[in-house]
């Protein structure tokens, strides 16, 4: 079993740096209301020498395809070779309030934007002329982009976000992994299904392919404090926008929780912080983190394991830097109890 850590701007170095002592794969930076992915990587690029690196994610309505390889390859090269590129084309709120970009026809957005970000990556010459991208655009007599940057190996792996089922079936089809967020067990065996049909689509099969599911970690003997300590950060997701377009909040219908989002959309969206996070069920956290203690945690990642997973990425929750590496070291723990 391999794991993942994604880091925070504030402890990005140090936790990268201990995650790679103790034999964690993958260090990734997320992307939103509290910091960029590309700045963090690249500070971590300089002070770790063998975890590899990813983008977790960066949002596709904010960033041009050119712009997305350059920053790609150049993260690859201050890493001799150490990232894999995360993308994700966000929801309707990120998409539209913060960049002014239409959420319409994501599918077909994503697709042209990983086809013009593997062909660039490739060092060819991008000239397109999709329904969402037009590189130059008609009449235009520019140069077309061609990446310069210095290739450190011959493809960078490109990973998608990815909920409901045919982007998932994209995903397969054109990356080589898939991010899951809210992830059960039975959701990622699940998810292998939608990716599976990907894959036959475009005449390949799942060896080699990353399926990662993102996982929130609280360790505490007492099972309240666990869910309490990771209740804001779901809050927040099922706070987000407009409820009828929050991709998480029909997530957690789909789950069985859509009154209980419901609720919790309803007071984070008239700032009742506290209350939004007390409406978090303990259930439906409890179903999508690993909480707990040591060993109850290494049950639950046996049970992500037999799902189909291939990388666990894990979000530390605690208070300080030290709880973070403490968090780190309880996972590492649980890794080594399922190993032996």
């Amino acid at each position: 079993m391999r794991l993942g850590v994604n880091l925070t701007y504030q402890s990005a170095v140090r936790v990268a740096q201990e995650a790679e002592r103790i034999g964690y794969d993958l260090a990734l930076a997320p992307e939103g209301y509290r910091s960029d992915a590309a700045t963090v990587l690249g500070t971590v690029a300089m002070r770790t020498r063998t975890i590899d690196l990813a983008s977790g994610v960066f949002q596709i309505p904010g960033r041009t395809p050119a712009l997305t390889a350059l920053t790609a390859s150049t993260l690859d090269a201050l890493s001799d070779g150490r990232f894999r590129l995360g993308l994700g084309v966000s929801n309707p709120d990120i998409s539209e309030g913060w960049y002014g970009v239409p959420f319409d026809r994501p599918l077909g957005r994503t697709r042209e934007y990983v086809d013009i970000v593997r062909r660039a990556l490739n060092r060819e010459q991008v000239i397109h002329a999709g329904e969402h991208y037009q590189l130059p655009p008609p009449g235009s007599t520019a140069t077309p982009f061609t990446l310069l940057t210095q290739p450190v190996r011959r493809r960078i792996p490109i990973y998608l976000a990815a909920v409901g089922p045919r982007n998932m079936e994209l995903a397969g089809e054109v990356s080589d992994g898939w991010l899951g967020v809210f992830c059960t067990p039975e959701s990622v065996t699940q998810a292998l299904d939608h990716l599976r049909a990907g894959r036959n689509r475009a005449g390949k099969n799942l060896d080699g392919f990353e399926v990662l599911p993102g996982l929130p970690v609280s360790v505490n003997d007492d099972p309240e404090q666990a869910v309490d300590a990771v209740r804001g950060y779901f809050a927040h997701f099922l706070g987000m926008g407009d409820r009828r377009r929050n991709l998480y909040c029909k997530l957690a219908g789909r789950m069985g929780f859509g009154q209980e989002a419901a609720a919790v959309h309803e007071r984070y969206a008239a700032g009742d912080l506290k209350g939004a996070r007390a409406a978090v069920p303990a259930g439906f956290v409890d179903r999508v983190s690993l909480l707990g203690p040591v060993t109850r945690i290494a049950d639950r990642m046996r049970d992500y394991l037999k799902s189909g997973a291939t990388t666990l990425v894990v979000s530390p929750f605690a208070t300080t830097g030290d709880g973070q590496l403490d968090i780190l070291h309880a996972v590492a723990a649980a890794r080594e109890s399922i190993e032996r």
